[in-house]
């Protein structure tokens, strides 16, 4: 480890090894950076701001580090560094979005506020630092909401998330014990393995990529439905926000006629604002709308690389990076299509061409995540034995007969 290194971890007073989470540890490493990312909070809604906002932006971005580096939640078990992963995608985004509402010349503006409310700057910036997609702010007016389709009661709408998020629950244990099953050799390891079985013909290796694509697709859908219903709860029944406040994750992905369509209106928008932010708007300055596009997408990657990363150190990026460097691809061809023919990618064909090429690039993403052993931690449906066992045995019988041809 270089001077520099050693100086820094120093000056932050690192720990020489990880700490575990208790009272002490999380009074003096997990607190400063979120109590620093609240401040910001505040005085990015407060007029004449930013000179503050300029001088504290290093120290934020420093504690997080700080964080980041003195934590390790899973003991020395490979299996159980699911917290690390969280607090690393924490302290990553404190410190960029932090970055960007230190760089905003004016203070930011909430036009959608509880009925009956006065306006607050605190209660405006405790929303603002959990408001990840923006739903309400002046700073997202291009943001889609899907329609709403929920009860809007406060009892009954917390009483529909509730049900959601253990359906969802339900739903992404059974397709991580599905993922798991075609090689529990590798897919249930943290060593990992690829999706791309090469002892198999042509057609039935890409078959069955397909359904393990698609099947990973359905449960990163579930799973960030059952987190986003878990939030929620609290913020309706303690934080008394009004529903109106959550509106719906997803617009039916599923049914998404181009890649356009897809990332930006139906899949969800939580991190769209920090992705152009950090890639899209300075790619935007050299070549325009296409850098945007393309920009967004790369942040995206490094976004899911980091994650995976603190999973597996050994990990390589180039998977996330060709995936979401394909969709930027695809998003940026649609408009080039449009410019040229004057027609949108749209209709049954538009379908079928979204389906195609989303289901090319999810796969390598897919297989990036296979390959870090995302699949090999366990599922709540592991302890429903007879449904994770049938499950199970139906995917192993469904994989041999595959590798019968």
């Amino acid at each position: 480890m270089s001077f520099a290194a050693l100086s820094l971890r120093d000056v932050l007073r690192v720990p020489s090894t990880p700490v575990s989470m208790n009272l002490p540890n999380f009074l003096s490493y997990l607190l400063p950076p979120v109590l620093s990312y609240l401040g910001v909070a505040v005085l990015v809604v407060t007029q004449r701001t930013q000179l503050l906002r300029l001088a504290l932006w290093p120290l934020v971005a420093l504690l997080a580090l700080r964080a980041t580096l003195s934590f390790d939640f899973s003991l020395g078990n490979p299996e159980g560094v699911g917290p690390n992963v969280f607090l690393v995608i924490s302290m990553f985004l404190i410190a960029t979005r932090t970055l960007e509402w230190t760089l905003a010349t004016e203070p930011l503006q909430r036009y959608i506020r509880p009925i009956n409310s006065t306006p607050s700057v605190i209660m405006d910036a405790l929303d603002l630092a959990v408001n990840f997609r923006g739903h309400g702010w002046n700073w997202s007016k291009t943001l889609r909401v899907p329609r709403e389709t929920r009860p809007l009661t406060r009892t009954r709408f917390v009483g529909y998330a509730i049900l959601s998020a253990g359906l969802h629950t339900l739903i992404s244990g059974i397709l991580h014990i599905a993922i798991r099953s075609f090689s529990h050799k590798t897919f249930g390891s943290i060593r990992g393995g690829t999706i791309f079985d090469q002892t198999l013909p042509l057609l039935v290796r890409y078959l069955r990529s397909t359904i393990i694509t698609t099947i990973g697709a359905a449960a990163s859908y579930c799973s960030i439905q059952v987190v986003y219903d878990l939030c929620i709860i609290p913020a309706v029944l303690i934080l008394r926000q009004d529903p109106a406040q959550w509106p719906p994750a997803f617009d039916a992905p599923w049914r998404a006629t181009s890649v356009n369509d897809f990332w930006g209106r139906r899949w969800q928008q939580c991190f769209r604002r920090t992705f152009l932010f950090l890639g899209g708007d300075p790619l935007s300055l050299m070549f325009g709308s296409v850098g945007r596009i393309i920009g967004g997408f790369l942040a995206s990657a490094v976004f899911h690389d980091i994650m995976l990363v603190t999973l597996n150190g050994q990990t390589e990026p180039w998977n996330m990076i060709r995936a979401f460097a394909m969709m930027g691809i695809g998003a940026a061809g649609e408009r080039t299509f449009l410019q040229w023919t004057g027609r949108r990618v749209e209709g049954l064909m538009g379908w079928v061409w979204t389906i195609t090429w989303m289901t090319l690039c999810s796969g390598l993403m897919v297989d990036g995540w296979v390959r870090t052993g995302v699949y090999a931690s366990s599922s709540v449906i592991d302890e429903v034995k007879p449904l994770g066992g049938l499950v199970e045995r139906s995917v192993m019988a469904f994989d041999a007969w595959l590798h019968m041809f």
